[in-house]
């Protein structure tokens, strides 16, 4: 008789085969899951994200704006439709080390330059608030503010670092009265009739004149011919509005 032998199939190759293939789908687990990168995770501290919104304002790219993001842990630099892709690569150049902080959105559009009564404005050594925008019957605009801002003050500036000129002091009285004029020379400024962010419809700045004097005229007389009034003229000074 002869006996032909065979490879029995028991329990040992059985769970040979099932560990062979549970090893598989682990590796393509392995492979599938996304992994964060170290620039997603690593935490930028407060000096590393200054550091970082003073690149981006060495930069000097048109069109830009930035904030920290407090839930991101991340610089986030706005740019408008007019910065292309080589500028965005020099913000991204200049803030070097920390170019991974920075994260950038695009929003339609373009950036305009704003300023109204109630913004900050910014002397040489100290800041003061602006009044009111106005212009004269030229044309020309110019900006209201306390006597005791201007007093000493050439050049006038709408930031603390200087960098956004806005005009430079045409008048300023003080400490007799307390006001201050400041001729703009930023042509590239809108400036806007608004104070705080409150506007009436289709109302620009009102023009604005010196002071002048008139004498007041006398009262009219009654009916029977006898004076309202025995008090003498009083000379007045008479503005024009600049709200």
């Amino acid at each position: 008789m002869r006996i032909k032998r065979t490879t029995p199939t028991n329990g040992i190759t059985r769970r040979t085969r099932l560990i062979a293939v549970t090893t598989g789908l682990v590796a393509a687990a392995a492979v599938a899951i996304p992994h964060a990168s170290a620039a997603d995770s690593t935490p930028f501290s407060a000096a590393e994200l200054k550091s970082a919104g003073s690149a981006v304002l060495k930069a000097d790219v048109p069109g830009t704006a930035w904030a920290v993001d407090s839930k991101t842990n991340r610089l986030v630099v706005t740019v408008d439709s007019t910065v292309s892709q080589a500028e965005i690569a020099k913000i991204k150049q200049q803030a070097g080390g920390n170019a991974d902080a920075l994260t950038i959105k695009r929003t339609e559009g373009k950036f305009q330059k704003y300023i109204q009564g109630g913004d900050a404005i910014y002397a040489s050594s100290w800041r003061c608030s602006l009044g009111f925008n106005v212009r004269d019957s030229a044309g020309n605009y110019y900006f209201l503010t306390a006597g005791h801002c201007t007093d000493g003050a050439g050049t006038w500036w709408s930031n603390s670092s200087h960098t956004t000129t806005l005009g430079t002091t045409a008048s300023s009285s003080f400490p007799t009265n307390d006001y201050g004029i400041v001729r703009y020379t930023n042509t590239s400024v809108t400036k806007s009739g608004t104070a705080g962010g409150w506007t009436s419809p289709a109302r620009p700045p009102r023009p604005w004149a010196p002071p002048s004097t008139e004498t007041a005229r006398p009262p009219a007389p009654t009916a029977d011919g006898s004076p309202r009034s025995t008090r003498p003229s009083t000379t007045v000074a008479a503005t024009s509005s600049t709200a």
